[in-house]
């Protein structure tokens, strides 16, 4: 009976509408190399992934590139085994992967939103964008051609110094980073235990042709059966999937727990489709990004 109330106070929490956010057009990518002591008794053996923040006009959304990259070629599977199945059919190995954080940051409305993937569900959580107090200093480097300036400021537990670019002026960063007259394209907190190191950019070209052929509704609902809930969007395209949940973060820890105590229950609830049993990699984290204020 606990058990049950549990997940009727949860599922209460939630909303299947988002909070509408005018999509924004990527103009240029930043590549970060992500690292993070996530188990202090491990400290030869950093988390670490490539990540990217896209950058619009008035917006950013920052993700894992790496997984971008496997959505990409878990798409190009599906496409080659859809055209050579007679019924449409297909089988494909693909891993579950366990929580999966994007970040969406509008400045001008003061706004984050955080994106959440588990099993084939995703979430969002609003909430205000942080205000961080930044001290900018005179130290002036280079990054590939890009001539930043140092900052530094203490934000959710750690002392960390930032490099922004004033040339690009939209105030966004990795993460939960921002505030700065420039985009941060490089971040660390004093014991590098967190460290978002500078990787390159691109230059995001929109390609201009006609209509186009319509998508793939098959296959976008064959990729969202794996988590892949933006199949039919362009990827410069700065927006937080339509069909995502809302809920908030303390509801949303809720499901983490018991995620960690019972993937298969949460994929009931789900009316998850994939392989089972589920079986679901959560990481040792006892040193989290965001650490208690002393």
């Amino acid at each position: 009976m606990k058990r049950q109330l549990i997940w009727i106070v949860f599922l209460l929490t939630l909303s299947v509408s988002v909070s509408a956010q005018k999509p924004d057009t990527a103009r240029i990518q930043v590549h970060y190399k992500f690292t993070h002591l996530r188990d202090t008794l491990r400290r030869a053996n950093p988390y670490s992934e490539n990540v990217v923040l896209f950058i619009g006009s008035h917006s950013s959304h920052y993700a894992s590139y790496d997984r971008l990259l496997e959505n990409e070629s878990l798409k190009k599977q599906m496409q080659a085994q859809l055209a050579s199945s007679p019924d449409g059919s297909i089988r494909i190995n693909h891993k579950v992967s366990g929580p999966e954080s994007e970040y969406y940051q509008w400045p001008g409305d003061k706004k984050l939103i955080r994106k959440e993937l588990l099993l084939t569900s995703t979430y969002v959580i609003t909430e205000a964008l942080p205000t961080i107090n930044w001290h900018i200093l005179g130290d002036t480097a280079i990054f590939g051609e890009l001539h930043c300036q140092k900052a530094i400021c203490h934000f959710k537990g750690r002392d960390y110094t930032a490099w922004f670019c004033p040339d690009m002026p939209v105030h966004v960063g990795p993460w939960k980073l921002n505030g700065l007259p420039g985009v941060i394209v490089e971040a660390y907190d004093s014991k590098k235990e967190v460290v978002f190191k500078f990787d390159g950019t691109e230059k995001i070209v929109p390609v201009i042709s006609g209509p186009g052929q319509p998508a793939d509704e098959h296959l976008v609902t064959l990729l969202a059966s794996f988590g892949v809930d933006d199949a039919g969007v362009s990827p410069i395209i700065i927006q937080v999937p339509a069909k995502a949940i809302q809920t908030t973060g303390k509801a949303f820890i809720k499901l983490q727990e018991a995620m960690r105590k019972d993937p298969n229950a949460v994929a009931n609830i789900q009316n998850y489709d994939g392989p089972r049993p589920v079986h679901i990699y959560l990481p040792v984290i006892n040193n989290p990004i965001e650490l208690p204020e002393k």
